[in-house]
């Protein structure tokens, strides 16, 4: 029944029952089917009661108009009311639901049974498990998350390859073999800290041992490297004028054979061919050295290939201050210390168990006034600071983690606390390779050589370090040519100044960072000792 039913005073026809103030709520509500036909109809809210004898006041006669909310009873091309669906499928009411999915709508009049005249029409369905619009909207909003998200996809997905064919495209030109390689390529092999300058093609004889290196031999390193198997890099430190290098160090890593080799040149060797300076000592080569050799750094490389046989691959230089804040960098380096070391009046490094800070570390690995020896005596105590530094770095690794440890290099490269030629690339594999070594697979050599006088042009005489030629080239061909042929001893430019040796204790000073560990001081002069 609805409002037509009524007469004119509002009152209940006889034998009709009161329209309730609110309809009921719908159960399950599903759309109408335009599919359906007026053969087989569904029940309509507006459509009137079966005929049953008695007509209401507003009813229409049989065959006539119907009213308002009321659907004619033929559908042969009829008219249908307001709200009754079409039988074609041509035609869409002015409220047949659209077979598109629509935009999610206020549901508070279903649910309220209060139908609003604006949307599509439902009907009871005591069936069918579907609950209606709300559940279509949900699971259509599902459906279209899905495949935002696919698309989403599928776009990162070509735009990083789009990104890795541009990286990887050789559209750019390499200055230095003048070749096109790709943007990776330059990333990986950029040399930020190159500040003294590209070292120049290799000119010394290599005499690789085929034996050894064969063609298709590898270390796995892929390192830019001049023999395969090893990589030397040539450590210089200045002092704090930046002139004459007070630190010499040749570092090969024996890749091949996963090892380290430490090589010490004393500052006071005496290379007569090499230098300017009146002293032909070895330190006053990258600034006196053949100024027509450019960089200064090719000068000192020079002079380490031709004397010593060993290829240089790179070099990495620092200042004598700067180590002060390398060493506070990993947070000191502890050590044994059997007396303490008085650098000067003020600046005292205390006996026993110590963590020496940055400014210790600079006392102690420059301390030389006391030692007999000088600075030889020097050199072997610097040894031992080696060693416990490399203990140091050992124990970050184990305790911390070799991410740590990079994010040390990394502050230490950031800082520019060393210039270096290494790239981005080859300083990430040789540290990965130096994490990777114990205590007792470094080892540490000096020269073999003695102290000798140096009759210089000038008409003095100078306390030099004159090399001892053949226990050399045995020392370089035991632990630092395993790659290459043995060295003769017209291999090299090596100019002794003694002969006649006076002391020997020096031939052969190799040890393990792990013996060293445990090492004691040099002898101390007792005349020099305040």
């Amino acid at each position: 029944m609805n409002q037509n039913d009524l007469d004119h005073n509002g009152t209940v026809p006889e034998g009709e029952e009161p329209i309730p103030s609110r309809p009921k709520p719908l159960r399950k509500l599903v759309r109408v089917d335009k599919s359906r036909t007026q053969a087989d109809p569904q029940p309509d809210r507006y459509q009137a009661p079966p005929a049953q004898g008695y007509q209401p006041s507003h009813e229409a006669p049989a065959q006539q108009y119907h009213g308002l909310h009321e659907a004619p009873p033929s559908s042969e091309q009829g008219y249908h009311g307001k709200y009754e669906a079409s039988p074609s499928t041509s035609y869409r009411g002015k409220y047949e639901a659209d077979p598109v999915v629509e935009p999610v709508r206020d549901h508070s009049a279903y649910t309220s049974g209060e139908q609003d005249d604006a949307q599509p029409e439902y009907y009871e369905n005591d069936g069918d498990e579907y609950n209606g619009r709300v559940e279509l909207v949900q699971a259509v909003n599902k459906g279209s998350a899905k495949d935002v998200i696919v698309k989403i996809a599928a776009i990162a997905a070509s735009l990083f390859i789009i990104g890795a064919l541009i990286l990887n495209m050789p559209i750019f030109l390499d200055r230095k073999t003048q070749d096109n390689v790709s943007l990776i390529y330059l990333i990986k092999h950029w040399q930020p800290l190159n500040k003294e300058g590209e070292l120049s093609s290799n000119t010394m004889e290599l005499n690789v041992d085929t034996a050894a290196v064969e063609d298709d031999y590898t270390d796995g390193l892929d390192l830019p490297q001049l023999i395969e198997g090893q990589y030397s890099v040539l450590l210089l430190g200045f002092d704090e004028d930046v002139f004459n290098t007070d630190v010499m160090w040749v570092l090969q890593f024996d890749i091949g054979h996963g090892k380290l080799n430490i090589l010490q040149i004393p500052r006071d060797c005496c290379l007569p061919d090499y230098t300017t300076s009146v002293t032909k000592k070895f330190n006053s080569v990258y600034s006196m050295g053949d100024p027509t050799i450019q960089p200064p750094i090719q000068r000192v490389v020079n002079a380490v290939q031709e004397n010593f046989g060993i290829p240089i691959d790179a070099y990495v230089t620092t200042v004598c201050y700067d180590i002060v804040d390398m060493v506070d960098i990993i947070g000191g380096i502890p050590m044994h210390l059997d007396n303490e070391i008085v650098y000067e009046a003020d600046k005292i490094i205390p006996a026993g168990d110590v963590v020496l800070t940055g400014e210790q570390a600079e006392w102690f690995i420059r301390f030389r006034r006391e030692w007999l020896t000088g600075d030889i005596g020097r050199m072997q105590n610097q040894r031992r600071f080696m060693a416990a530094a490399m203990q140091k770095l050992l124990s970050i690794v184990r305790d911390e983690g070799r991410v740590k440890l990079y994010s040390y290099l990394k502050q230490i490269y950031d800082n520019e606390y060393v210039y270096t030629d290494l790239s981005l690339d080859s300083m990430a594999k040789v540290a990965d390779f130096a994490s990777t070594l114990s205590m007792d697979n470094v080892q540490v050599n000096m020269v073999p050589g003695e102290g000798a006088m140096y009759y210089a042009s000038d008409g003095n005489e100078y306390d030099v370090y004159s090399v001892h030629k053949q226990a050399t080239i045995d020392m370089l061909n035991k632990y630092y040519r395993p790659y290459q042929l043995p060295m003769t001893y017209y291999d090299t430019s090596i100019v002794e100044l003694i002969t006649n040796y006076e002391y020997t204790g020096y031939d052969d000073t190799s040890a393990t960072l792990d013996e060293l560990e445990d090492a004691t001081e040099p002898a101390r002069d007792p005349n020099k000792k305040q």
